[in-house]
């Protein structure tokens, strides 16, 4: 039987390039060889794509040649340009990109144009979940609580006198905590919002939610849907930042990751049953992880949805995954066939 021959896309021109590579060398060392024919495509930061042989911390100074994704849908594949050039077809990709152009609709819809089946959210779900903003604003008109906030951009001051503070600063498109800041009073507010716009010209200011930070695996397509064990982050100080930090394979210097979740069974029934809630109401599909705030009150509060999640060895979605039973070889090959459900 021929088998599939699977894309993976990795690095590229985001801020989170090195998680990208660290996810698709976990990718490359768990998919069944015996059932995929893989090829692996490096995107530098610079923006240029290369085939390579494998998603290695030095990939670029491997043996690489260009190639891209061709958006012809009769081509269905890649264009290779070294001499002599020639196309390759690919019937599946595994975009394991995060960050901006690779979880805000931007391949998707390069993906969407190539006619390729392709891992994870469409392009409408990414672009709306990657916008911090219009995912509170989504979300709220359905129903479901979200932090209070308000938008800053070129056109529109901070109205951060509405808050109570701590307040958080963030970039409304950016990814992990990049940018990321925890303000305790109105004289640090400045400071703030100038690292924020290093990442993003939009920058939302959002009210501190004091509660049980947990996050949630989902899986899957429409209203079929898998729910992983719930983790749990306990902080000494500071904010969850684990992608910034020098040696985060060895643990992070701030922060305890529990898994499953230390929560009472009816708790965590309602937070998953909310992060099914908010996952449909986005209109994702294939994964996304949803974190959650549990206040003492039993509110369940939104932090964000991460549509292409880390899949480096010390990422929380794959571990929640693995909780629940589905081992990473096991969720790669899931997504893989959720992907050509979508078509």
């Amino acid at each position: 039987m021929n088998k599939l021959k699977v894309a993976i896309l990795f690095g590229g021109c985001s801020e989170e390039h090195n998680v990208s590579i660290k996810s698709a060398r976990e990718v490359a060392a768990h998919i069944d060889s015996e059932k995929y024919d893989t090829v692996y495509i490096g995107i530098t930061k610079s923006g240029v794509w290369k085939i390579c042989e494998k998603p290695s911390a030095d990939w670029e100074t491997g043996d690489c040649c260009p190639a891209v994704i061709s958006p012809d849908k009769e081509t269905h594949g890649l264009l290779i340009t070294k001499k002599p050039e020639h196309k390759r077809r690919i019937d599946v990709v595994f975009p394991v990109l995060h960050g901006k152009s690779g979880e805000d609709g931007a391949i998707q819809g390069l993906l969407e144009l190539s006619g390729i089946p392709y891992v994870g959210c469409d392009i409408q779900s990414s672009a709306i979940c990657m916008d911090k903003s219009l995912t509170y604003i989504m979300l709220k008109n359905a129903g479901i609580a979200v932090p209070e906030f308000s938008v800053w951009d070129d056109d529109n001051g901070p109205e951060a006198d509405a808050f109570t503070y701590p307040i958080f600063v963030k970039p409304a498109r950016s990814g992990s905590t990049f940018g990321v800041t925890k303000v305790n009073s109105p004289d640090e507010l400045d400071a703030a919002i100038k690292t924020a716009r290093q990442y993003d010209t939009k920058v939302l200011i959002e009210q501190a939610i004091s509660g049980i930070e947990t996050g949630c695996a989902v899986l899957g397509n429409g209203s079929d849907l898998i729910v992983g064990a719930l983790d749990q982050i306990r902080l000494s100080h500071g904010i969850f930042h684990i992608h910034q930090e020098a040696a985060p394979e060895q643990g992070s210097e701030n922060a305890v990751i529990t898994v499953p979740a230390a929560l009472p069974f009816e708790e965590c029934s309602r937070v998953k049953e909310t992060a099914k809630n908010i996952y449909q109401a986005l209109g994702c599909c294939g994964l996304a992880r949803v974190d959650l705030f549990l206040e003492d009150s039993g509110r369940i509060v939104l932090n964000e949805v991460n549509t292409l999640p880390g899949f480096t060895s010390y990422s929380r979605y794959p571990r929640m995954m693995n909780a629940a039973g589905i081992t990473l070889s096991d969720l790669i090959d899931r997504l893989i066939v959720l992907a050509l459900k979508k078509r």
